[in-house]
């Protein structure tokens, strides 16, 4: 996984999606042939219910940056011909994450850990939280954390609080890391950007506050976690990322929750870096992950 400092200044990343006929990736390939650009990975799938087609190409062109305008215009006609939803992004054009978290913090502590390390290609500009318990976790970050209460009463203020600090700091995504508050259908629709979610359990079992306790009530031997896009209707939005642990009749609610969270750190991490890496395309209410 490259890091900001290490990603090729001229490489660039083309997503795609039309209906599958042939001709497609012809024409795709050709296209960047002719303009001297270099495809270092590509990966394709057609999904067998629609015949929806869906492709990822990485490639290199030299002095991209001030070639990007004229590839986006001799790439309309053929996205034009094919009816195609696409999109052209510099690998090195980093995205601006902001976290949201509540008191637990390990899904905070992960993607703040890989981004140091170099692990996670974001800038993360802020930490939005509903408790001042996280502070003394981002400051070694060098990360300032945005203390904004949230009760019943005073949630649309919260959210239009938020919301401009999304604004303030040009905020690509938003990253909901075990924050405890249901984002409404309203700041949703306000905010523009993607908002990916994780869900301690394994969707659709066990939705709300308390999967562990309910998944251990029912003698589950696998327990898991979702990461997901956030949409209006609650715990139901496209699935990025799932991952599952083995657990047993000895095991307490609390051994649960521990292991858990080890599967809920991982599964977050993974699809805040696929996303972040062009690596998802939403079809309807699934994704297409090129892993």
């Amino acid at each position: 996984m490259d890091s900001p400092s290490q990603t090729n200044v001229d490489r660039a990343r083309l997503l795609i999606t039309c209906v599958d006929r042939p001709g497609v990736v012809a024409a795709v390939s050709q296209l960047l042939y002719e303009h001297g650009a270099n495809v270092v990975d590509s990966d394709q799938h057609t999904e067998p219910d629609d015949l929806r087609f869906f492709m990822r190409l990485e490639f290199d062109l030299p002095g991209l940056q001030e070639r990007l305008a004229a590839l986006e215009e001799a790439f309309l006609p053929v996205a034009q011909r094919f009816g195609m939803e696409w999109r052209l992004a510099p690998a090195a054009r980093v995205k601006r994450m902001a976290v949201f978290v509540s008191k637990q913090d390990h899904c905070l502590q992960e993607l703040l850990w890989l981004w140091k390390k170099g692990e996670l290609a974001a800038h993360i500009p802020l930490v939005v939280s509903n408790h001042p318990d996280a502070r003394e976790v981002v400051a070694p970050f060098g990360v300032p954390l945005h203390h904004i209460p949230v009760t019943a009463s005073t949630k649309p203020q919260a959210e239009a609080a938020a919301l401009e600090l999304m604004k303030d700091h040009q905020v690509d995504l938003i990253v909901l890391a075990r924050y405890m508050q249901i984002v409404s259908a309203d700041f949703i629709e306000r905010c523009g950007r993607p908002i990916i979610n994780i869900h301690h359990s394994f969707l659709p079992a066990f939705v709300g506050a308390n999967p562990y306790a309910a998944a251990h009530a029912r003698g589950v031997k696998l327990i898991g976690a979702t990461a997901h896009y956030v949409t209006a209707e609650l715990d139901a939005g496209p699935i990025i990322e799932q991952d599952v642990h083995r657990v047993g009749h000895r095991d307490a609610v609390a051994d649960l929750v521990r292991i858990g969270r080890r599967v809920e750190r991982t599964v977050l991490a993974r699809a805040v870096a696929w996303h972040l890496e062009d690596r998802v395309l939403p079809h309807g209410n699934k994704t297409v992950v090129f892993a």
